[in-house]
């Protein structure tokens, strides 16, 4: 019998409501919101109240045409929400890209855990959870002193849901600093700063945390018995279907706002905090070590919006001697190369909104996920999940350069997927296409990526 699981995919980009047919490991439908941040608020915020009109809008809207049976949350990592003992927020959602934390960073360096400890690299702006609240509790001492509870942001929309107060380990473990994963237990940075009472007892993510409030559930016309489930860090949703079916080794790259590495039983090495690598932790409570970049955001920013057509690239890979070329980073202070920028090469044809300067950019992606997965000792098969999935030629690039199979995701929301397998998992594996590349272009690629390499160590002295 169907078992159809609603799914709210919150997204640093873009909020979806994704409904995923656990049987098949398809999505039925997916509706789609911008993510809004609201420059209104005493700092940079998430737009809440609009996430909240989304998610209640497009769950009745899909109780209209489907019988739910479970709900559960995904959602980006360096968030949270801070509410009060009746369950009102305190304080706006802070953006973590909101720069200014930093301003308290050499002070808070002094009481974050090593990250032999956590896992969790020193990041800038807010991406360690830890630096906000250390930030919050500082600038907002009166609002920061009426907090009750810390909940992670998949959690903090399950209560909502519920009124249910559980953390999720899979947000906890994203560079957090809040977390000590080898331990399964929050870090010795939550006892030092007197945080440990507002933190709830943390829950792996897909169990159960309780059923919808009549309140809720009258909102949305689904039944007040509709069970929902622990949230999920995004990443390691697109990891759930791999976990529950593959046999290690393989990488998964999950490619949204960041595109993010994880490795599963492969080879050893010793991370290195200074370029964007780290320990996740999985829906299962295992660490996973990982390398990540905003190759979304870049990508974003450099204006690309649609894959590369075929007889451009052709064009680019044809030019043997200075081919153009992308070296990082477009987002300063993330990623294998945070100490350099935006650097371009070579043809002078790379103007903006151009066929060209995409085919250039979908390399550049690629060579730079490549980087990452080096970092973290990937091995076996290689997994593209998210938007990125569609983009053969990001593929063929990934799977020449790392010499290892290369498949492509078929679902348009991966995390959606990993997340509902969570509840219910899937009678068959989703599909993914494995990629193929010619000898031409293999070696069309490899002599590009031989270019990049030789320019990226130049650039980088």
């Amino acid at each position: 019998m169907t078992y159809l699981v609603a799914v709210i995919d919150l997204g640093k980009t873009n909020s979806k409501v994704a409904i995923v047919d656990t049987d098949t490991a398809k999505e039925l439908k997916v509706i789609t919101q911008r993510s809004v941040v609201n420059t209104n608020t005493c700092y940079p915020s998430l737009d809440h109240q609009a996430i909240e009109i989304f998610i209640l809008e497009a769950l009745n809207n899909v109780a209209s045409e489907y019988a739910i049976d479970a709900i559960t949350v995904t959602t980006h990592g360096a968030t949270v929400a801070l509410i009060d003992a009746l369950g009102h927020l305190v304080l706006p959602i802070l953006d973590y890209e909101y720069q200014t934390v930093d301003e308290i960073r050499d002070s808070y360096s002094k009481h974050r855990p090593s990250f032999a400890d956590t896992g969790s690299p020193a990041l800038p702006g807010g991406l360690n959870i830890g630096a906000q609240l250390y930030w919050l509790q500082a600038k907002f001492p009166d609002q920061f002193s009426s907090v009750d509870t810390i909940l992670t942001w998949p959690q903090y929309w399950v209560f909502k849901l519920t009124g249910q107060r559980h953390n999720d380990m899979s947000s906890l473990g994203c560079h957090s600093d809040l977390y000590a994963p080898h331990q399964q237990d929050y870090s010795t940075l939550v006892n030092s700063m007197g945080w440990r009472h507002l933190m709830p007892p943390t829950q792996l993510s897909g169990e159960l945390s309780g059923t919808l409030t009549p309140h809720i559930a009258q909102l949305t016309n689904l039944s007040a018995t509709t069970p929902v489930h622990t949230g999920i860090h995004d990443s390691n949703a697109s990891l759930v279907p791999h976990l529950l079916s593959q046999q290690p080794p393989f990488t998964v790259v999950s490619t949204g706002t960041w595109f993010i590495a994880m490795a599963i039983g492969g080879k050893p090495v010793a991370l290195d905090e200074s370029r964007d690598t780290l320990l996740n932790v999985n829906a299962y409570g295992q660490c996973v070590p990982s390398a990540r970049f905003m190759g979304g955001r870049e990508r974003e920013l450099l204006g690309v919006t649609s894959q590369g057509a075929e007889d451009v690239m052709c064009t680019l890979l044809s030019e043997r001697s200075s081919p153009a070329m992308l070296l990082p980073s477009v987002v300063a202070g993330t990623g294998p190369y945070p100490h350099l920028s935006e650097h371009w090469v070579g043809n002078s044809l790379i103007e903006k909104n151009s066929p060209y300067r995409d085919c250039v950019v979908a390399l550049y992606l690629a060579l730079m996920t490549h980087e990452c997965m080096k970092l973290i000792g990937s091995h076996g098969p290689t997994y593209i999940e998210g938007p990125l999935a569609q983009d053969v030629h990001f593929a063929q690039m990934l799977s020449v350069v790392s010499e290892r199979p290369v498949l492509m995701s078929g679902s348009l929301t991966g995390t959606s997927v990993g997340a509902a397998m969570l509840i219910k998992p899937a009678l068959k594996p989703p599909n993914y296409q494995a990629i193929t590349v010619d000898e031409t272009r293999r070696n069309q690629l490899q002599h590009y990526a031989l270019l990049w390499q030789k320019e990226l160590t130049h650039y980088a002295r």
